[in-house]
């Protein structure tokens, strides 16, 4: 066995055990929600899901599980999400699944974010590539902009949950409070994979052994 999909499956566990009969639930997408799921779901519980992929609706729906889409709802009680990187200060990289845009937006939405990893996602500073989601109309003028804060490429990948594409910034990290606020402020970019700590609640780190540690900012 991996040991790093035993972490995941540490992680995932000890959040699904965290949430209570009644919850609106925002579900991310990648590896370690795909543990996250079946967890959830073996405690049947009455919870409405709002997924954040197809892939994550699919799953959620092959198990059993309520969902709905995120287009009536105005708050969610709880969203727990994978991430790429977690800094010490618990800044996050995510969007190796391209979905970060979606993923923000129910974050941010949510009361508590609880962000679910294995042991490697752990960094002593975030590192590239960052994910960006940029419009495909006027894609070389807004990729040109990006070229101004650092090197970037155009990911060879299939459009995002929203049909748009995906360029990965290749540097600059080295703050990302001032890099997050460039990115938004260029016209054409949807979305990057910058969290602030601010919005994540809670960090569970799973452990090999089925053990799990807790990291807050508070």
């Amino acid at each position: 066995m991996d040991p790093r999909e035993d972490e995941k499956r540490a992680a995932a566990e000890a959040a699904a055990l965290d949430v209570q009969a009644g919850t609106t639930l925002g579900l991310g997408t990648g590896s370690t929600v795909a543990h996250f799921l079946p967890a959830l779901a073996r405690r049947n519980l009455d919870v409405m899901c709002v997924p954040t992929s197809v892939a994550t609706q699919d799953m959620a729906h092959n198990l059993g599980l309520a969902t709905q889409p995120f287009d009536l709802l105005e708050r969610l009680d709880l969203a727990v999400d994978g991430a790429d990187q977690v800094s010490p200060d618990l800044w996050l990289v995510k969007g190796g699944g391209g979905a970060h845009t979606r993923e923000k937006i129910v974050a941010m939405a949510s009361d508590r974010f609880v962000v679910i990893v294995s042991t490697e996602k752990l960094v002593e500073r975030l590192r590239p590539p960052l994910p960006i989601e940029v419009f495909r109309f006027g894609i070389a003028a807004t990729v040109k902009r990006l070229s101004n804060i650092g090197p970037v490429e155009i990911r060879e990948s299939p459009p995002t949950p929203d049909g748009n594409a995906l360029v990965d910034l290749l540097g600059g990290l080295e703050d990302p409070r001032s890099l997050a606020a460039a990115l938004d402020a260029i016209p054409g970019v949807v979305g990057h994979g910058l969290f602030p700590s601010e919005l994540v609640s809670e960090v569970i780190v799973g452990r090999a052994d089925g053990s799990v540690e807790r990291l807050s900012a508070d």
